[in-house]
């Protein structure tokens, strides 16, 4: 959820030094980062319902599942994001408490003020990492949920979930959820294109 634009140029040890002690979250591109804006409850809930489904169904597999608190490196293009739910499955991002290299899976929950930048240039920087195998985005306005998967020659391949849809596949994690279930409390608001 990019908000605001702050300056000038940090390094990456310097904005995660900073992100340690700061009451408000900052994503980090290139040099710069960008203050987050809050979440609406449908956002939260959303989250919220998928990271439980998820924690439950990943228990004891090695992996672990997190929510928009833990940032995502991207390190070769220098970029760090806080994902709203992201599951790494990689011993080595145990080592590190406060972000992941190799994630599986990532999730963003669609919010007006972030949708573009979700679909666009987020979602370009998010192919960079080899591990991520599926890139997934959750609509706050309708029951819809969009799953961009690489095949195995490394493309990116959409499939969409909504009603009459019952249920929907995290395939990257060997998941089937029930679209009812994730939408639980949700109060939507009405289709905004």
């Amino acid at each position: 959820m990019v908000a605001a634009k702050s300056s000038p140029y940090l390094s990456p040890e310097h904005y995660l030094a900073l992100e340690e002690t700061s009451a408000v979250k900052h994503e980090y591109i290139d040099g710069e980062i960008y203050a987050m804006a809050g979440a609406t409850d449908a956002h939260v809930t959303l989250t919220g319902n998928l990271f439980a489904e998820l924690l439950s169904h990943l228990r004891g597999s090695g992996c672990r599942v997190y929510f928009s608190d833990m940032k995502a490196q991207i390190e070769a293009i220098n970029r760090y994001y806080y994902p709203d739910v992201m599951v790494t499955c990689n011993s080595q991002d145990q080592d590190e408490p406060t972000f992941k290299r190799h994630p599986i899976l990532i999730v963003e929950v669609l919010s007006d003020s972030t949708t573009g930048f979700d679909r666009g240039d987020k979602f370009a920087d998010y192919q960079t990492l080899d591990s991520l195998k599926e890139y997934v985005l959750i609509n706050t306005h309708r029951q819809r949920v969009e799953c961009f998967r690489r095949n195995e020659k490394g493309l990116w391949v959409l499939q969409t979930y909504a009603p009459p849809d019952t249920q929907f596949e995290l395939k990257s994690v060997d998941f089937t959820g029930d679209l009812m279930a994730l939408y639980e409390n949700v109060k939507i608001m009405g289709d905004r294109r």
